[in-house]
């Protein structure tokens, strides 16, 4: 292909971000031996060795340029001794020089070693490489290694201390077809059309990012590519991708691809920085790069797409990453951590010793209750036979310890066996409420990268659809005809059958996991944002068993009631028969008081656990209770509830229909469960406060606060001082192991700087960082104040919502209260956004008469500008009661501006 001829040149001023004086030609000699000259961006190009910690060689894809690393450029260069950036425009590309030869792979990794050679780079380098410039930048890194003869290049000018690639290729198969759209870029006749007499492919490329570029970086990034001359280099990049075993450049891509391997095999500390949303470099390929460098950390930008480098976070990330990773890294877990997680039983320890035990063997350890009145028992003895020749069928269908497998069954014997099944046998159990809805859902088991997907057939139907990864399994009744088009290899059934004939012939299952292998992936519920997978480790999720009992009085003889999914699936590990009622799982609100009566009755339950959602419907049908059902309820003596605030009213309503249960509402959240504890009796010894009481500390956690400052940010210093406001963190052995795929997330949640008395209670990186504001009293109770987010920030002050709800919702008339601000902060405004009971109840958005308005504005002492009545709040999926107040404020906002904003919920 024949190029078009220009010189380097630097680009014109005033382009939006970029530093005019980082830019610089540079003539290097490429990989024909003939001086080329380049454009580089080059942040410190006067610095010696004791200016700068390390180099970061940074190196674009199609059809970008340097100016894609400007923000990382502009972090790192604000630092006092930071690192330095090289970023590079490849020739044909940028303002490098368009030399009319067309560069292969192989070309363009040889061209760059020419130009760090010219650069005179030394010292520690880390390579970073994004799109197709992240193979050439990993084929210059592995050839550094193999060049330099070392360990890291050691005894080199240069030393590799680092990788960092986004949306990028390892690898790709020599038989499949271009990935993802490039299949239509490609397409015969189409390429120039696209890429070089059009723009179309760059305009594409810019339309990717969301939220949508702003128009002035969107024209910078077609700065030098304004005429088809300009462009040819990127015709040439497309049609560079290695498609096919014959392809010119697929001995290039496999030698990058054994490249990457020796950097893995070297331990190069990697960072995988990933856009989820990118319709190229797809889920397949980060899942390649996770299995060919094991070690590497993974950090997805849940709403980037291919432009990565374009995402707020990434220029933190990466600097944070380079800082913890490259510069101070920490010393690897040692013995102690192993010696604290394997005093603790595994999960499935009571499990086995109750269904081995004849004299327990038949007695019930789950009920699944059904609406129309039935019930399904499944004893002891069954569910430990069941669970093992689930585990031995599994290990016959090929799944293996590591692996990743999707439960998308409802609670029930089968979703129980099923768990302990592959806790048993090291694979790692993803759990993500349905609740989630179908695209939350999609995005957590994409993301997880599973390898199995076990499913009633309405997930799997989802799944194919959706184009979820892994093999199918399917659970309950299903037809052979609805088993081939979803493309389901076995049901449960069939799996326990072949796992009852290998055990039969005497196959023993495979040796137990190790404390510190991953057990299981949870996602949080999404409700303050996208739902996040937390990982645990086998010792800390059989802790969190440990500490779920405890403070639920749930153990052998107590049997829960769960009305929430995730706690029906302990009742095993505790030696407690469960429970589950008849109701929809995925909203809480669908339980009756009725179903909840019978599902006690069945077990003589003395537990109940319900969501704050379902105690509301409870109350609201509790009229319709028979005698027999009402005396059913008045044997409960521990009634919890957890996973949002529930108001004491409620709870208060709620002993009337068990009257020996003093209710309580553990507080904490999917990475660490539970946190602290409290009854109503508590909350009443307690008295109002600012907030909500959530009791003290459970055994074995720590709780202290980040302390905000004036604009309402929580610092890393930690205090247990009474009435601090900031920031709740918890400490615990049973806190998450970290979050999936979410590197970055997980340094921020652990970074705390306990105060003296608080060092040596906590084990570094078992802190959590929850989100919520509050504080604690002199007695040590918590008090939750709302979430970090939803904190509303004034000219001359820092406001937590929830004290100023709860005396909003002191007025009558007013059910549920928002608090919020609106407007620029100089000028920011109070407002209460609220649901009206009684005669104040609306069925439209209506602004409060004069009268109630000033009773709210009395009750909070807050100069509210508006109180505003609507019919409902906007509630979270999987609870159905936290307020989504970020909403709320937008709507706000915008209705007292007078524009046009959509119903609220």
């Amino acid at each position: 292909m024949k190029t078009a001829v220009r010189p380097a040149v630097t680009p014109p001023a005033g382009l939006e971000g970029l530093d005019p004086r980082w830019s610089r030609l540079v003539e290097a000699v490429d990989h024909a031996g003939v001086p080329r000259t380049w454009h580089v961006l080059d942040t410190a190009p006067d610095a010696g060795p004791d200016d700068v910690v390390g180099t970061l060689l940074c190196v674009h894809g199609n059809p970008t340029w340097s100016y894609l690393w400007r923000g990382l450029a502009r972090a790192a260069s604000s630092v006092h001794l930071g690192w330095r950036v090289v970023a590079v425009d490849q020739l044909e590309m940028g303002f490098s020089e368009r030399t009319g030869t067309t560069r292969r792979l192989a070309d363009r990794v040889e061209d760059l070693a020419g130009l760090v050679d010219a650069l005179g780079l030394s010292g520690q380098v880390v390579a970073v490489g994004h799109d197709w410039g992240g193979l050439v930048v990993s084929g210059w890194a592995a050839g550094e290694l193999a060049r330099r003869g070392g360990r890291h290049g050691s005894g080199s000018r240069i030393r590799l201390a680092g990788l960092v690639v986004a949306n990028t290729a390892a690898s790709w198969p020599a038989g499949a077809g271009a990935p993802g759209i490039l299949k239509l870029v490609l397409r015969p006749g189409l390429l120039a059309g696209v890429t070089s007499r059009t723009d179309a492919f760059l305009r594409t490329t810019l339309a990717l990012p969301r939220p949508a570029l702003p128009a002035p970086v969107k024209a910078a990034y077609r700065s030098p590519y304004a005429h088809a001359g300009e462009r040819a280099g990127i015709e040439a990049f497309v049609a560079d991708v290695p498609v096919g075993p014959d392809h010119p450049s697929r001995a290039a891509l496999d030698a990058v691809s054994d490249g990457v391997a020796a950097i893995a095999a070297a331990g190069v500390p990697t960072f995988v920085a990933w856009g989820p949303r990118d319709p190229v470099f797809t889920e397949w390929f980060l899942r390649d790069w996770r299995a060919r460098v094991p070690h590497a950390d993974v950090h997805r930008f849940a709403t980037a797409s291919h432009l990565t480098p374009e995402d707020p976070q990434f220029p933190a990330a990466v600097l944070r990453w380079l800082d913890e990773r490259v510069l101070h890294p920490a010393p690897q877990p040692g013995d102690e951590a192993a010696q604290v997680e394997v005093r603790v039983p595994r999960m499935w320890a009571a499990l086995e010793e109750r269904g081995g035990d004849p004299a327990l063997a038949d007695s019930p350890a789950v009920i699944e209750m059904s609406e129309d009145g039935t019930s399904r028992s499944v004893p002891w003895g069954l569910l430990k036979r069941r669970t093992d020749e689930l585990a031995a069928g599994f290990t016959a269908m090929g799944v293996v310890a590591g692996q990743r497998v999707s439960l998308l069954v409802p609670p029930g014997a089968d979703l129980t066996a099923t768990l302990y099944a592959l806790l048993r046998i090291g694979a790692i159990a993803v759990v993500a409420d349905a609740g989630l809805g179908v695209r939350g859902l999609s995005r957590a088991v994409t993301g997880a990268g599973v390898d199995w997907v076990v499913g009633v057939s309405k997930a799997l139907a989802a799944a194919r659809v959706l184009r979820w990864p892994g093999r199918r399994i399917a659970a309950g009744e299903i037809s052979d005809a609805t088993l081939k088009v979803l493309g389901v290899e076995a049901t449960l059934l069939a799996v326990a059958r072949a796992g009852a004939h290998r055990l039969a012939a005497g196959f023993e299952l495979p040796a137990e996991p190790s404390p510190q292998a991953e057990a299981a992936v949870l996602f949080t519920s999404g409700s303050t944002g996208p739902a996040k997978g937390v990982v645990y480790t086998h010792g800390q999720l059989a802790q969190l068993a440990q500490a779920m009992g405890r403070t639920i009085r749930t153990g052998p003889g107590q049997p829960l009631v769960s009305a929430f999914a995730p706690f029906a699936l302990f009742g095993p590990a505790l030696g407690a028969t469960c429970v589950v009622p008849a109701m929809d799982v995925t909203r809480p609100a669908t339980l009756t008081a009725a179903a909840l009566a019978d599902a006690v009755a069945a077990a003589r339950a003395t537990s109940v656990f319900l969501a704050p959602a379902a105690i509301v419907n409870v109350l609201a049908t509790a009229a319709q209770l028979s005698a027999a059902q009402r005396e059913a309820l008045g044997g409960v003596d521990t009634l919890l509830s957890a996973g949002a605030p529930v108001p004491t009213p409620l709870l208060q309503r709620v002993k009337d229909l068990m009257p020996l249960a003093d209710p309580r509402t553990p507080y904490g959240a999917t990475e660490v469960l539970p946190a602290t504890d409290v009854g109503l009796s508590d909350v009443l010894a307690a008295g109002p406060g600012e907030g909500i009481c959530v009791g003290t500390p459970v055994e074995g956690v720590v709780v202290a606060i980040a302390p905000l400052d004036g604009d309402g940010h929580a610092g890393v210093d930690l205090v247990t001082t009474a009435g601090v406001v900031g920031e709740v963190v918890v400490g615990g052995e049973h806190v998450k192991d970290h979050y999936d795929q979410l590197w970055f997330t997980q340094a921020a949640s652990v970074d705390v700087r306990p105060s003296p008395t608080l060092l040596g209670q906590v084990r570094p990186g078992r802190w959590h960082r929850t989100g919520d504001v509050g504080h604690l009293d002199a007695a040590g109770r918590v008090w939750i104040e709302g979430r970090l987010a939803h904190v509303v920030v004034s000219a001359d002050e820092v406001v937590t919502p929830v004290g100023v709800e709860q005396r909003a919702e002191s007025v009558p008339g007013v059910a549920r209260a928002a608090f919020v601000g609106i407007g620029p902060r100089a000028a920011r405004q109070f407002v209460v956004v609220a649901e009206g009971e009684g005669d104040v109840a609306v069925t439209r958005t209506t602004v409060a008469d004069p009268e109630l308005s000033e009773s709210v504005r009395a009750a909070t002492g807050r100069n509210l500008v508006a109180l505003l009545l609507v019919p409902a709040l906007p509630t979270d999926v999987r609870h159905n009661s936290k307020i989504d107040r970020a909403r709320v404020g937008t709507w706000a906002e915008s209705v007292l501006a007078g524009e046009k904003a959509g119903k609220l919920t």
